[in-house]
Formats: C-alpha cells, sequence, structure tokens
C-alpha cells in the first residue's frame, strides 16, 4: 500500500473487514477506545490516526479546494488510516465505537 501522505491531495483508506490475525497483530485491544453519537463532526487531523470502529457507520467529506469533493463511507469492522493534515465533516448515522491511535512520528 502506498503512504497517502506523499500524495498532494492525502486520502482516507479504508481496509474492509481485516482478518482477526491482522488486528492482532496491530494490538488494535490495547488502543484506547472513542465513540461518539450520531450527528455532524468537523474534524482536522494533526497527526495520522489508525481506528478500527467496532459499531457505527461514518460518510466523512474530505475538505478539499474548489470544485473537488471527495467522500468516504467506513462502519463496524473496517480499519481506517486518516493521514495528517486532513480537515473533513463526519457525517454519523449509526454512533460509533473505535479503537484509535495516532502516528507519533
Amino acid at each position: 500500500m502506498s503512504s497517502a501522505s506523499s500524495s498532494p491531495n492525502p486520502t482516507i483508506t479504508v481496509e474492509k473487514k481485516p482478518s482477526e490475525a491482522r488486528l492482532a497483530q496491530l494490538g488494535i485491544k490495547s488502543w484506547p477506545k472513542w465513540g461518539c453519537s450520531p450527528g455532524t463532526y468537523q474534524l482536522k487531523f494533526d497527526a495520522e490516526e489508525t481506528c478500527y470502529l467496532v459499531r457505527g457507520r461514518v460518510r466523512a467529506y474530505v475538505k478539499r479546494p474548489p470544485p473537488e469533493s471527495e467522500f468516504v463511507e467506513f462502519g463496524a469492522g473496517d480499519l481506517v488510516v486518516i493521514p495528517k493534515g486532513i480537515s473533513c465533516t463526519w457525517h454519523v448515522s449509526v454512533a460509533v465505537d473505535k479503537y484509535y491511535k495516532f502516528d507519533s512520528s
């Protein structure tokens, strides 16, 4: 997989339903947990975040210069990587519970 942060327009990547072995390799269950109720959230990521959704459904609209528009959908069972520097609006249709970690580099 190529590094999203090397492109001029970094994008959110979604790995659908990773295996239990992959989740164990990443140590997901040792990560902190976070949740939110349905709603709309403006988010800016100052560090790369990797998260695994235990439950929920999100449509994330990434802010781009006009006329570009991009959204990514993800939900329960997905492993998501959000590059550093992305600003986006999360439309949460089903309450989210997720494990997450920020890249310390």
